[in-house]
């Protein structure tokens, strides 16, 4: 059994383990669906803004919809709701695998169904963050979010590599049926799942909106939540080019196919588990502003290396060690907006800060791909490891909060 307070210490608890197994699942089939999906968009329309567009259709609905999930998630049984949104990301993604397979996908079609598939996302998520703190302790609570953000991190590492597999050998109609069996496995491992009863949320008579609304003036009220989706805000704009134009990079940078794709998702994903894995140790030694700067300086670093087209082997490198960095500033994001949320709105105080997550790089992908379709794709991708740089002096004026204790 792992050593009480250590990185894996939380899996000791059976309710957070489960859990943590259904979201890998899902993530993992996640990953795999957006492999398929941005090299099919690459197939049927190169140009750059196109491509850009399959990553905010992924991340858009999560911006739009996060809130609203958070505030389900604290009125409503969470068990049902993750439920409800890994089986209709199933479901999706069975018809789209149906509908690639006979010919039949279009990019409008492509982009409503993967934006469809974010819907998802944008309900499990909260719930199942807003459950860590209902099965296991307080004291472990930095330890659980931690370990959620590795898992994620797992999945992105694997799931990429082997989804330029699987559309190399398969098409993007393999990788959207993965999806769909990934789902149902966490469709299959959540049945079995439940929170206490004296953790269960139950319904809010005040309404939907009045909770949405609540969880808002949260995060106005309080400077340190303030400063938190501000710099999340910023970070995930600046950096969001690589993610979203990399079937190009891997494309016309390196001049490789759906693998090359695959594997440099992949470094980017090795790079983001080490980090994960380091990240609670990490925050034990170094406050969450000077992990931030660093993030920003070594990510926007690694974009301006690829950008420069250096060949496979040394884009694999900067960017496996630009994703460890990444995942460090999104980690601190995560665990601090936990920490800092009152206990009573956390569903929705940690919907915002994803929402701003997802919503800085849905709109920083569309953004990115505009800049690459007028200007080319290493302007882009140069342009945008130069404004990380500059957002690592925004700790002057809004400097991230460094006490670990709630409202």
């Amino acid at each position: 059994m792992p050593a009480a307070g250590s990185t894996l210490s939380p899996l000791s608890h059976r309710l957070f383990l489960t859990l943590w197994i259904a979201s890998l699942a899902g993530n993992f089939g996640n990953a795999i669906q957006a492999v398929g999906a941005a090299w099919l968009m690459t197939a049927v329309d190169g140009r750059a803004d196109r491509v850009a567009l399959v990553q905010t259709a992924i991340q858009l609905p999560i911006m739009l919809l996060a809130l609203a999930g958070g505030a389900v998630a604290d009125m409503y049984d969470r068990k049902r709701v993750m439920l409800a949104a890994q089986a209709g990301v199933a479901m999706l993604s069975a018809l789209l695998a149906i509908l690639s397979f006979q010919g039949l996908v279009t990019p409008g079609l492509l982009l409503g169904l993967t934006f469809a598939l974010g819907i998802g996302t944008a309900f499990y998520n909260p719930a199942a963050q807003a459950s860590i703190g209902a099965v296991v302790p307080r004291a472990e609570l930095a330890g659980a979010a931690s370990l959620n953000i590795l898992g994620f991190n797992v999945a992105r590492t694997l799931g990429p590599a082997i989804g330029g597999g699987i559309v190399a050998f398969g098409g993007p109609f393999a990788a959207f049926a993965a999806n769909a069996l990934a789902c149902l496995a966490a469709v299959a491992t959540l049945a079995f799942w439940r929170l206490p009863d004296e953790a269960a949320a139950r319904p809010d008579r005040t309404g939907i909106h009045r909770a949405m609304a609540e969880g808002l003036r949260c995060v106005r009220d309080l400077p340190a939540l303030r400063a938190i989706v501000g710099r999340a805000l910023a970070f995930t704009l600046a950096g969001s080019a690589v993610w979203a134009l990399m079937p190009l990079v891997a494309r016309d940078l390196t001049g490789g196919g759906p693998e090359t794709f695959g594997l440099l998702l992949a470094a980017l994903g090795l790079g983001a588990v080490i980090g994960a894995a380091a990240s609670h140790e990490v925050r034990r030694r170094v406050s969450h502003e000077h992990i931030l700067r660093a993030a920003s300086l070594i990510f926007g670093a690694a974009c301006l290396i690829v950008a420069a087209r250096p060949g496979f082997a040394i884009s694999f490198i900067v960017l496996a060690v630009g994703g460890a960095f990444w995942v460090q500033a999104l980690s601190g994001f995560s665990v601090a907006a936990q920490l800092f949320s009152p206990r009573h709105a956390v569903g929705r105080v940690t919907a915002t800060a994803t929402t701003v997550v997802f919503g800085g790089m849905a709109l920083g992908s569309w953004a990115w791909g505009h800049v690459a379709e007028a200007a080319g794709l290493p302007t882009a991708i140069a342009a945008s490891g130069a404004a990380m740089v500059l957002v690592a002096g925004l700790g002057l004026v809004l400097p991230m909060p460094e006490r670990e204790d709630t409202a």
